[in-house]
């Protein structure tokens, strides 16, 4: 039994899952379905450098007005679509790489390669 490779561990996948579970910023679940550790640890480290730049520029001595909140939350929708559009370019990307491949080796079946046809 041989071991997947990466691009058909993708190709496996659902690129809708991936989609939908990357909506929610900071939490990456789209890219731990789809088993891809760096875009999720990525998204968590700018997800929570957004939370810490928040925590920091607030002035603590007055209430955070609307402004300030809508400029938080819009920074997490940013993240989120971005990475939502990134795990579904990565499935689709993947799909191709695994035809491909699938074709190749349909092409190469049946030749003899080499001089003793192995």
């Amino acid at each position: 039994m041989q071991s997947l490779s990466k691009n058909q561990i993708l190709a496996s996948s659902s690129g809708w899952v991936a989609t939908v579970l990357n909506f929610f910023p900071g939490l990456g679940a789209g890219y731990l379905y789809q088993r891809r550790w760096i875009p999720y640890f990525g998204t968590a480290a700018i997800a929570g450098t957004w939370f810490i730049a928040g925590v920091l520029l607030n002035n603590r001595e007055t209430e955070i007005s609307e402004i300030e909140q809508l400029i938080g939350l819009g920074g997490l929708l940013f993240i989120s679509i971005t990475t939502m559009l990134e795990a579904n370019l990565a499935y689709r990307k993947s799909i191709k790489e695994v035809e491909k491949e699938i074709k190749f080796n349909e092409s190469v079946k049946g030749k003899k390669i080499g001089i003793f046809g192995l």
